[in-house]
């Protein structure tokens, strides 16, 4: 497949005829010195659906370490042997310092994070309350709490907080390679039940923890198949004393192929590339509008370093674009 072929496919989709399933595999498929033959084509679908639009997000890693699953790339493993942090879940002072952080850097989405397989109900509870008293602040609301039931999306509603974040990870191919104490199948489950509950979800993956081009594709499929919300995209940072300690990093271009891969194939999705931008990418990380994401993730990642929001912020400015403020 070339440029003028891939071209081709995104006038086709901008027009509402999407290509079939082989048609999508012969794009995965594309040698990764090949890739930037993707992008026109990506950057095209991206602005079609999103202008100049960029969505900005954030994290608080409000709960971390000793999480009982086994999640080889995790540094908040208990089975891992790592130096990230371990404190139970913050107070609400400490959440509502996180909303005005977001706050006071322009960004449009700020997410509370949680280790383990699932936060108590009580605890889901009090988290909830927090947010809750800081609802009226333009920031929307977002949390990634683990394995929940629908009583708790619906305590989770009732605070304002409109959408729920649960990874997929990788395809359902490669889970038991990345994971074992829990089940590929079981994460469905909770995306579900929180688009049954009326959430919206942000579910995407990590990639370079080993996956085939296949694999990307086979996550992409089933994210779509699952009709998320928005995709968050994650490049593995390698954290010594996981399972994933040695892998090799994955390059600059396979991670423009991605992102441009899951552009095609969700077309009308807001993607948003979030850990391992910089450290994957470098001084090329705009790279990633042009290959199709319409959205960052800005500030300190769970257990890394990120970026600043005051520099991202420049960034935008400087490619013509702008901060979103929608849903």
């Amino acid at each position: 497949m070339d440029k003028q072929q891939c071209l081709d496919m995104a006038t086709a989709i901008i027009n509402g005829n999407p290509p079939d399933d082989a048609t999508y595999a012969e794009l995965a498929r594309m040698p990764e010195q090949n890739v930037l033959d993707m992008l026109p084509g990506a950057d095209a679908i991206r602005e079609h659906f999103f202008g100049r639009s960029v969505h900005l997000c954030c994290i608080l890693n409000a709960k971390s370490g000793k999480c009982g699953e086994d999640c080889a790339f995790c540094a908040q493993s208990a089975y891992a042997r790592t130096d990230a942090q371990i404190y139970p879940l913050m107070d609400s002072e400490e959440i509502r310092k996180g909303v005005q952080y977001a706050k006071a850097n322009r960004i449009h989405r700020f997410s509370v994070v949680t280790s383990g397989g699932r936060l108590s109900g009580k605890a889901v509870a009090r988290l909830a309350g927090a947010m809750a008293s800081m609802s009226n602040t333009d920031v929307r609301f977002c949390a990634s709490l683990g394995t929940l039931g629908a009583t708790d999306f619906e305590v989770l509603k009732r605070a304002g907080i409109t959408r729920y974040h649960h990874n997929l990870e990788t395809a359902e191919s490669h889970f038991e390679k990345i994971c074992t104490s829990h089940a590929y199948a079981d994460r469905v489950e909770t995306i579900r039940a929180a688009k049954r509950s009326g959430m919206r979800v942000c579910a995407g993956g990590l990639f370079g923890i080993g996956e085939s081009d296949e694999q990307v594709l086979e996550l992409g499929m089933a994210l779509r198949h699952l009709d998320v919300d928005a995709v968050p995209v994650n490049f593995l940072i390698p954290v010594s004393g996981t399972r994933l300690e040695k892998i090799p990093r994955i390059s600059a271009l396979r991670c423009l192929k991605i992102i441009a891969l899951l552009r095609y194939l969700l077309f009308d999705k807001p993607i948003i590339v979030c850990a391992g931008r910089t450290t994957h990418l470098g001084r090329y990380h705009d790279r990633v509008f042009q290959a199709g994401a319409s959205g960052i993730m800005t500030g300190n990642y769970l257990t890394a370093p990120g970026r600043n929001p005051s520099d991202d912020h420049a960034m935008i400015r400087g490619l013509g674009f702008v901060p979103c403020s929608g849903n």
